[in-house]
């Protein structure tokens, strides 16, 4: 895992906690109270979550782009090497069988 990928992570659960914060701050001024602060909150709110929604497309971007460069990687490598891919697709599922059949 790069530098950028932590980073991205931590930042997305940064703000995912700032969401939850906010919207704990909203039930609370909701109990006992309308107008003002609920006003205010409820901004501070929408303004997380819309923070938050941008930064999951960017990382739900990130990862697209990751999974597309991992399958033309694995689809040139058994395109190279057949057999080999043959022979760990064998190995691979003769794993799964075993510990399938052990249940």
């Amino acid at each position: 895992m790069d530098a950028q990928t932590v980073v991205t992570r931590e930042k997305l659960t940064q703000d995912l906690k700032v969401v939850v914060a906010d919207a704990e701050e909203l039930l609370r001024a909701t109990a006992n109270q309308a107008g003002e602060k609920v006003a205010v909150a409820r901004e501070k709110i929408q303004e997380s979550l819309r923070r938050a929604k941008i930064k999951l497309a960017e990382a739900e971007g990130v990862v697209a782009d990751k999974t597309k460069e991992a399958a033309r990687a694995t689809d040139e490598y058994v395109h190279e090497n057949p057999w080999k891919a043959v022979g760990i697709a064998a190995g691979v599922g003769l794993i799964i069988g075993l510990l399938i059949g052990r249940r």
